[in-house]
């Protein structure tokens, strides 16, 4: 396997206690994703997408196997260092959006970079720049309950990657959009995809996002069962 490797799953199986009869959500999972990938998990539900997703993220732990995800591995940081981990390398886009509502636009992308220390002057022209990304920058005083479906989705993918992250998760990013919203968000993530090198991973179900994807892991039942590489 290739030392550059973004991120490497070894045996990765997770097993969640559940009564009587344990839930395996997965199972003996190998995977290499190297720097400016646009992939995506695909599969049911159950198959165990955002459980993948949420341990290269570091907000979960393999039950045994290990993950590598900017030659750390998971399994072995403290809270501390999985938060660092995250804050500075890592943006997350979920369905519901989750933008803080007594927030402006500005603000809701400024978050994540009070944790990081940049000076003011710093913040803002990394938020002016993200929202230029997205097609906002004429939002940036409205408020989360101002904006359509579309836009708050743009927002979280502002939020996302305002910090400039190696890598950005994003699970289910269309569920709640319609057909031209979502292929609207999808060229924007393309796009920051080739202007800043972001590696994009996705979990999914949605035919709009699969097709836009380069690569296609199918997830069933825990289990790889399908890596294809795909042209766009």
């Amino acid at each position: 396997m290739e030392n550059s490797a973004l991120i490497r799953t070894v045996n990765l199986t997770k097993i969640y206690p559940s009564g009587e009869q344990p839930i395996t959500a997965l199972r003996d999972v190998n995977l290499v994703f190297q720097a400016g990938e646009f992939a995506g998990l695909v599969g049911p539900s159950g198959s165990g997408k955002t459980t993948l997703l949420n341990i290269v993220g570091s907000l979960d732990v393999p039950t045994s196997g290990s993950v590598e995800v900017l030659g750390e591995k998971i399994e072995t940081l403290s809270h501390k260092k999985a938060a660092r981990l995250r804050n500075r390398h890592i943006g997350f886009i979920f369905q519901t959006f989750n933008l803080l509502p007594v927030y402006t636009v500005y603000e809701n992308v400024e978050f994540p970079l009070l944790l990081l220390g940049m000076t003011a002057a710093a913040r803002r022209k990394a938020v002016r720049d993200a929202l230029a990304w997205v097609g906002l920058s004429d939002r940036e005083r409205s408020r989360p309950a101002q904006l359509s479906g579309g836009q708050s989705q743009r927002v979280a993918i502002a939020r996302a990657v305002v910090k400039k992250p190696d890598l950005v998760l994003a699970d289910e990013p269309t569920a709640n959009l319609d057909a031209d919203n979502s292929h609207h968000i999808l060229h924007t993530m393309e796009d920051i995809n080739r202007d800043l090198g972001t590696t994009f991973l996705f979990s999914t179900h949605d035919a709009k996002v699969i097709a836009h994807l380069r690569r296609k892991i199918t997830l069933v039942d825990g289990r790889v069962a399908a890596d294809e590489a795909r042209t766009t």
